[in-house]
């Protein structure tokens, strides 16, 4: 029996776990339906601008989100987390598991007149996987071909996964016109999609100007008239920016938040999948010493970054996932508890005294965070020495480097965030391609259950629960994506890691 999927689709397990993990978090405007109020400019100010506007090249950072303003894909976000339609109406699951047919929806176009058809998801899945720069390649190993047939994408997988409707979504694949996307240098700078706005001007790095798509396919709840994206100068300006109107929409750093509330401003925290983790490479001296290894991750106080980084919109986590989340394995919960004593013991049994291991923390740039693991780190005899290389992404990605830091903001597939960490391939694995034994084996197992079995979270917590005693990474903190906006917008869906303008108003345009 095959299994088909609609926009009444089911909530699902993982619906309602997530359900109840973002319970607390912000009353949303309705998708859909009638909106008061239209017209106006949003103007936001970013401290995350496109360098590319490709969104192969760009991948999914947290730069999809502006990048989602004029592309669409086959499957967005709900606020529970589920995949649901988009470009495709509805998709539907072979018998056996390892193909699922989206069916497009009908007289759809993208913004230079091309049509937005089986052919055109075609065209960008094989761009993904197989342009040189491309940064999706890696998360699209599942797929091993696409049959176009009018308005429908056939995928073809190279094992079962029903994972596909879940990754296919605004953060792996935003769709370009193929048209456009035969030249991806001056689509780079010139983004031709089938999303909510279209670009008029762009001045790389500093500002984008867009315009309402009267061609997409939701238009009638898009309320807002155009965009000025602006890169934010410094993060202390954002504030008076949002103050004195020259921006009424800005993503915000969490030592910013208690001025923007005294300056009346609305501040949201909107719900997402962000964590920071201490990146080891164990095929290099000391971390190929297990014991090294447990001294490091008993040595971490998770609430000192917290309390020192996060101005109380934080929270400790020792997982890629916020706690209440379906993937969250409440099993694996502070399994390595702080205990600096314990630390010193395991390094003394390694055969190290205190100071005989030096090491460079490499990172990009200046960040307090790399402050906070060089002083418990020192706690108990470990020297770390900062070091800032600006060209840090080539030799972490080429698994180069022995210590460093990493935070990501996940992936709306919470197995691809499994992978991307703790697989052989995994691009956040510095440590490739050493994996923990029994990872493949529980990640086969998620990929083989359908998301709405009932089956389907205990699987994917023990898949979890294998990443987990992946020697390469200890996770820190998390923290929420704050927003600061004028009063004037109304209330955004809480579409989790996502910014979505469905229903969205700005009033007294």
């Amino acid at each position: 029996m095959s299994v088909r999927i609609t926009a009444r689709r089911s909530r699902g397990a993982a619906g309602i776990a997530l359900a109840a993990a973002l319970a607390a978090s912000l009353v949303a405007c309705g998708s859909g339906g009638a909106a008061t109020g239209s017209g106006g400019t949003l103007k936001w100010a970013s401290s995350y601008f496109p360098t590319h506007w490709d969104p192969v090249v760009g991948g999914s950072g947290a730069q999809f989100r502006e990048l989602a303003l004029t592309y669409a894909s086959l499957t967005r976000t709900d606020e529970q987390g589920n995949a649901v339609p988009d470009l495709a109406q509805s998709w539907d699951y072979n018998a056996a598991g390892d193909q699922v047919t989206f069916h497009l929806r009908p007289g759809l176009k993208f913004s230079d007149g091309e049509p937005v058809d089986g052919a055109a998801v075609k065209a960008a899945i094989e761009r993904a996987k197989t342009q040189k720069n491309s940064a999706l390649f890696g998360d699209l190993t599942s797929i091993k071909s696409v049959t176009a047939n009018g308005l429908d994408a056939v995928v073809q997988l190279t094992q079962v996964d029903y994972q596909i409707p879940q990754l296919l979504g605004e953060r792996v694949l935003q769709i370009a016109s193929p048209k456009a996307a035969a030249d991806p240098q001056k689509l780079d700078q010139n983004p031709v999609g089938a999303g909510p706005f279209t670009l008029t001007q762009l001045i790389p790095g500093t500002k984008a100007v867009l315009k309402k798509n009267p061609d997409y396919w939701d238009a009638k709840d898009i309320h807002i008239d155009s965009v000025e994206l602006t890169s934010a100068p410094d993060v202390s300006t954002v504030v008076s920016g949002l103050q004195t109107g020259v921006y009424n929409f800005a993503d915000l750093d969490p030592s910013q938040a208690d001025a923007a509330k005294k300056a009346g401003l609305d501040v949201f925290v909107q719900p997402g999948f962000n964590a920071d983790n201490i990146s080891l490479n164990v095929n290099k001296a000391p971390f190929d010493n297990d014991k090294v290894v447990d001294a490091v991750r008993y040595a971490v106080n998770r609430q000192e970054f917290v309390d020192k980084l996060t101005f109380g919109y934080g929270s400790v986590t020792d997982q890629p996932f916020p706690e209440g989340y379906v993937a969250y394995d409440p099993q694996s919960k502070n399994r390595y508890p702080y205990d600096p004593a314990k630390s010193r013991q395991l390094l003394a049994e390694a055969g190290y005294q205190p100071g005989a291991i030096k090491l460079d923390l490499v990172i990009p740039k200046a960040d307090p965070a790399a402050e906070i693991v060089q002083s418990q780190l020192a706690a108990v005899g470990i020297t770390v020495n900062i070091k800032i290389d600006k060209n840090w992404a080539t030799p972490f990605f080429a698994k180069d480097l022995t210590f460093s830091l990493y935070g990501t903001t996940g992936r709306d597939s919470a197995l691809q965030t499994l992978t991307a960490h703790f697989g052989p391939n995994g691009p956040l694995n510095l440590s490739s391609p050493y994996e923990p034994a029994g990872f493949e084996d529980a990640v086969a197992k998620v990929r083989q259950t359908p998301i709405d079995s009932p089956d389907y979270a205990s699987v994917l917590q023990a898949a979890t629960r294998a990443g987990l005693q992946s020697k390469a990474l200890v996770f820190t903190y998390s923290e929420p994506n704050l927003i600061a906006k004028n009063k004037s917008i109304s209330a955004l869906p809480k579409n989790p890691a996502h910014i979505d303008w469905t229903g969205v108003t700005i009033s007294g345009s």
